[in-house]
């Protein structure tokens, strides 16, 4: 036992402060004293002991679930009562506890009507005992209730030693058998064995787990009445009970030593001693103190060998035990939080049992506990669903787990639904949910959003993006994972849980975005995955949402769902085209789908109508600066161009709106980029107005979107890929023409982009104006009445990327490995369900043949032959070792090879003296022919190598002098591998970038947009983690396992190494750690443990949400990285099943 704090409180004059003593009597067994010396017996002196006991309290529950803490004892000589065995104090308690009026229903104290009919009856004969001399125990009368404001309260509350702790529950028995002077005989020796085993034979330990930390729960009393073999005692309560677990266990092992040593010392016990009863209030711990002597003497009378071992036995373990314990260091809890943990703990123990019930009662939130809905309303002030969420969320088939896909227009509410659902499965169901997303933005944002959440109610939110993520991923023991993920790391993450016999623990995934599935090589994948989980397990739900869906009957077919549609919107959303100086409104119901709305009222000059032709800024104006509006533009260029005519024209009037917290960000921009600012933004943003497009950095767009999510900024000139990405919405949404870069807008993109216009809760309507020309008339009518475009598969048109990735992983993975298994798989595919109308020219059953030839003579594939006929469906495949690195890897299977030979010749002469040679190794194939050096600049790089960097080149077979040749313009006879002389200069911008690591002199040096060089450091990154998973499978390539770790690391981050820790937070960037650490926030541990509040005070431009996002972030990962150590450490512990001692006898006895 250890001691918090023990103070005595202000005695008076006449009192000495009380002595706390903790000893050991002969027998063996420890005492709890409480000594004072005073000068006027009549008075009494006030202590409070504050205790805390490692693990569990010590002291039962009294009403509800956790410890009775907060009691003051007042302990004197008053009255004292005289009997044979010496003097006794007989002692008084009162117990004070805090009003909580929530929990008064739980803490009340039972009154008489409450008490069993025994009680009273039993309470008078106590009484009664009590005058004549008895030994045995007062029950205690709570006094009433009063408040209590100190500050020495460590637990929320007070603890105080209890009398039926277990120490004074021990104390008790001894004296209970000493004072019998025909059972002195081993009198110690009995009571403890007494305690063992009556305790292990008729007592049950309950406990319940909630997140980190264990609560004791208990009903009714305890009663032990006369007679060593009659004793009859309540269920819920028991002597063992607030013991921890070393201890339980150390009585288990007591016991069966006990029982071995024969029934020699059992015969001897026929007690007819009085009786103990505990009553579920709070007693004193200050046990009775008997008479030195008395145990001296029983002691040294009849003490036998035996007895002499048993009771050092007792001594030494109680001894080692409780020592052990003390040392443990023990979380404080308070029992406001342990009695709201515990309320949490039910009720989603009864929304478990409610969901697997087929009752229509779903509980106090669609089967989740009232926690939930609480946490809505607090973190995303969110008090009450629409009408649609709650019609989807009671389905039928969402109810029996069936597949789903449901569709409804941008800004909906569609994510809430699925997050509900994802909190049912971990909660209820206690499984994992997988959740994928398009970007690695809205990953990260999504993260931030539910790590709050996480902490809150139990479960870990995992990040699976770019170079993060774990394969296969931590299993839990306990609590359950959200897994957050990209399409590609969704990919890689399910064929891990596969290939390790974990994919029923999946027991839902979210698609956000499904329409995607008919985009690119992107799409290809994301088919990939949920055909997988469709074959391989059939207890996996699939929930898929979009806000652009068309052909819903393939999509169906494939993912054997349901569907549920809905056109409900929170804010009524009015379209509009603008030709020349009209406005008209799209009307469906019209002849030619519009009617007339007005005459654009704005007065231009002939200089302004030069320089604004399309009235953007009539338009613009009619809603900034007390509104917000979104721009569109087709290019990256054009949103600057736009921004900057914007502000030219605009009033002065605008720069005093808000000015000073605009400076702020301009200041802020400043601070995140070294002291750079783009001079756009140093135009645009006084006037409230910015552009947002990949040029940018993720820090410069991380607080261009915070100021204008908080009304500082409020226009952006955007490209179409917001509409995609964060959510930004506006009050008006302008398309600033019908084309993104030179390709005609699809119906898909236009409905995302004006999807964006009203915001909910803010606007009663928003707007959308599509500006247009007279020759693009026909096609926007056209646009706006045409239905979506439908999704296709793309599975055949990315021959690498699809088809042929896929059959490598499947037969990597063993769930098909011939030709007629992999045919039925691919018939269940989304592929296989349009095949009557994708493949016109060659059958399905002729590609996957086709496919698999193809593997083969890559080497990536060998085929084994079952069976002499010479029937394709006989044959079987399996993986080779290349071929199994590059599906780890998820290398493109068009550049494995070339990596493969890049890694090969760079064992033969690996030039560490710099890390430009591992930098080119994992420089991205793709990056690499989307590239156009600048061939002066190349050139300029080139001359300034060092000699160990120019062997880097000449290894990679690029010359200085073909370098200067193609940079003066001279012709070049000599053939060179485009692919080659691309990838190395890009890895000249990487290690400039590793060296400096700085973005803005690094764009400036190789003359590139900031934005691009970000996505360059991205790609290696992600593109670095894939080469280290392919070199795992590989020996040959050992060598290069640590030097990869380290550069995928140095890669992801690109800062000092003392920036790392706190970038590692979801949502903390660059310019964020510099600030964090220059605040004195240094590790993950400061940041988990910072007070938002103090935050929003240190950290510049700040806000609370953010605040909050960050501090709940960084303890999520503290909690898991916790988590992964404890698991660790339990492996370790674990006694291995198949030790060959263990199996041997487990063998013999059966």
């Amino acid at each position: 036992m250890r001691l918090r704090s023990i103070s005595a409180l202000s005695p008076p004059p006449h009192r000495k402060p009380g002595t706390l003593m903790i000893g050991r009597d002969e027998g063996g067994l420890r005492r709890l004293r409480l000594r004072f010396r005073s000068e006027s017996p009549d008075k009494r002196a006030k202590f409070r002991a504050v205790a805390a006991w490692p693990r569990f309290p010590l002291t039962p529950p009294l009403g509800f679930g956790g410890s009775v803490t907060g009691d003051d004892v007042w302990a004197g000589p008053s009255a004292p009562a005289m009997d044979e065995g010496g003097s006794r104090i007989r002692r008084r308690v009162s117990v004070r506890k805090r009003n909580r009026p929530i929990l008064g229903s739980f803490l009340d104290a039972p009154t008489a009507a409450e008490l069993k009919p025994g009680e009273e009856e039993e309470d008078d004969e106590e009484e009664e005992e009590m005058v004549a001399g008895s030994r045995r125990r007062k029950t205690v009368g709570v006094q009433p209730v009063e408040n209590i404001d100190s500050e020495e309260d460590m637990f929320s509350e007070y603890d105080s030693f209890a009398e039926n702790s277990f120490l004074a529950q021990v104390d008790d028995l001894e004296q209970k058998y000493m004072q019998l002077p025909q059972h002195r005989k081993h009198a110690t020796d009995l009571a403890a064995e007494d305690l063992c085993s009556e305790s292990i034979k008729h007592h049950k330990l309950s406990t319940t787990t909630v997140g980190n930390f264990t609560e004791l729960k208990t009903d009714g009393y305890t009663k032990y009445q006369s007679g060593h073999e009659d004793i009859s005692i309540e269920p819920g309560a028991d002597l063992l009970y607030d013991v921890p677990s070393s201890q339980v266990l150390y009585f288990e092992n007591l016991q069966n030593s006990s029982n071995d040593l024969g029934n020699q010392s059992t015969k001897e016990r026929n007690w007819n001693s009085s009786s103990h009863k505990t009553v579920k209030e709070e007693l004193p711990c200050n046990s009775m103190e008997q008479p030195q002597q008395i145990i001296d003497e029983s002691s040294s009378t009849v003490r036998t060998s035996s007895d002499m071992n048993r009771r050092k036995s007792l001594k030494d373990h109680l001894k080692s035990t409780m020592t052990g314990n003390a040392k443990a260091q023990t979380p404080v809890f308070s029992r406001t939080k342990q009695l709201k943990e515990t309320l949490l703990s039910e009720e989603i123990n009864v929304a478990k049992k409610t969901i697997e019930s087929s009752s229509d009662d779903l509980g106090p939130f669609y089967s989740l506990p009232s926690k939930v809905r609480d946490l809505y309303v607090q973190f995303k002030g969110i008090e009450k669903l629409y009408e649609w969420q709650h019609t989807c969320l009671t389905l039928k088939s969402v109810q029996e787990r069936k597949n789903l896909i449901y569709s409804l227009p941008t800004s909906g509410g569609k994510t809430l639904v699925a997050e509900i659902l994802m909190l049912q499965e971990m909660l209820c169901r206690r499984k994992d949910v997988l959740m994928i997303l398009p970007y690695v933005a809205i990953v990260q944002e999504k993260i931030s959003g539910l790590s709050s959440f996480g902490i809150e109610l139990g479960f870990f939110v995992e990040e699976y993006a770019g170079s993060k993520g774990k394969f296969p991923p931590i299993k839990r023991r306990e609590k359950k994972s959200l897994y957050i993920a990209t399409i590609e790391k969704g990919h890689s993450l399910v064929n891990s849980l596969i290939e390790t016999g974990r994919i029923s623990s999946l027991g839902l995934v979210v698609v956000d975005e499904l329409h995607m599935i008919g985009e690119g090589s992107r799409g290809a994948i994301l088919e990939m995955t949920l055909a997988k989980i469709l074959y391989t397990s059939k207890t996996t739900q699939i929930i898929g949402m979009s806000a652009t869906l068309n052909n819903v009957e393939d999509l169906q077919e494939f993912l054997q769902a349901e569907y549920y549609t809905s056109q409900f919107r929170p804010v009524e959303l009015k379209e509009y085209l603008k030709i020349n100086d009209k406005i008209y409104e799209v009307d469906s119901k019209a002849e030619n789908g519009m009617t007339f709305s007005r005459v654009l009222n704005y007065k231009y000059s002939d200089t302004l109508k030069k320089m604004d032709p399309d009235h953007l800024v009539a338009l613009v104006t009619e809603v900034i600066p007390d509104y917000s509006c979104l721009v569109f533009c087709p290019t990256k260029k054009n949103c600057e161009n736009v921004a900057q005519m914007i502000c030219k024209i605009l009033s002065k009037d605008y720069l005093k709106h808000r000015e000073e917290e605009k400076q702020g960000v301009i200041k802020n921009l400043k601070n995140i980029s070294s002291g750079n600012l783009c001079p756009v933004l140093k135009r645009t943003i006084p006037f409230g107005v910015a552009y947002h497009h990949s040029g940018l950095t993720s820090d410069e767009r991380k607080l261009l979107e915070e100021a204008y999510s908080t009304g500082v900024l409020c226009l952006f000139t955007c490209t179409s890929t917001l509409a995609a990405g964060v959510n930004l919405p506006a009050r008006r949404v302008i398309l600033r023409a019908p084309y993104v870069a030179k390709e005609f807008l699809k119906r898909n993109q236009y409905k995302q982009m004006i999807g964006r216009a009203g915001r909910a809760g803010l606007d009663s309507v928003g707007e959308s104006i599509l500006i247009l020309q007279e020759k693009d008339k026909q096609k926007v009518l056209e646009l706006i009445s045409k239905p979506l475009e439908n999704c296709y598969s793309h599975l055949v048109q990315e021959f690498t990327k699809g088809i042929q990735t896929l059959f490598l992983s499947l037969i990597g993975l063993k769930i098909a490995t011939n030709l007629g298994d992999i045919y039925r798989f691919m018939s269940g595919t989304f592929l296989g369900v349009q095949q009557k109308i994708l493949l016109k020219e060659k059958s399905l059953q002729e590609i996957t043949v086709e496919s698999l030839r193809y593997l083969t003579e890559k080497g990536l594939l060998q085929k084994d032959t079952i069976s002499k006929s010479e029937e394709e469906f006989q044959h079987s495949f399996h993986i080779t070792k290349l071929g199994r690195a590059s599906f780890k890897g998820t290398i493109d299977l068009a550049y494995c090879d070339i990596l493969y030979r890049d890694l090969k010749t760079g064992l033969e002469g690996l030039v560490l003296e710099s890390l430009l040679h591992l930098i080119y190794l994992t420089t991205p194939y793709d990056l690499a022919s989307q590239c156009d050096p600048d061939w002066m600049i190349y050139f300029r790089q080139f001359s300034q190598l060092s000699p160990a960097e120019e062997k880097v080149a000449a290894l990679a077979g690029v010359s200085e002098n073909f370098i200067w040749k193609k940079a003066s313009g001279q012709a070049i006879k000599k053939k060179v591998d485009k692919g080659i002389v691309n990838r190395l200069y890009l890895s000249f911008v990487l290690y400039s970038l590793l060296k400096e690591t700085n973005i803005w002199s690094v764009s400036e040096k190789f003359n590139m947009p900031r934005g691009y060089v970000q996505n360059l450091l991205t790609g290696a990154a992600s593109f670095s983690s894939c080469v280290l998973h392919f070199c795992e499978e590989l020996e040959e390539f050992w060598v290069y396992r640590a030097l990869l770790v380290e550069l995928t690391k140095k890669l992801t981050y690109c800062v000092k190494a003392e920036l790392i820790p706190l970038m590692e937070v979801t949502g903390v960037l660059e310019g964020r750690a510099k600030q964090l650490y220059n605040a004195g926030y240094k590790s993950l541990i400061h940041l988990a443990n910072a007070n938002p509040e103090v935050l929003i005070r240190t950290i510049d431009h700040l806000s609370r949400r953010q605040a909050k996002q960050i501090v709940s972030s960084a303890k999520m990962l503290l909690h898991e990285k916790a988590e992964a150590l404890q698991e660790e450490a339990e492996a370790l512990l674990r006694l291995p099943p198949d030790v060959p001692g263990i199996v041997a006898s487990s063998v013999e006895k059966a």
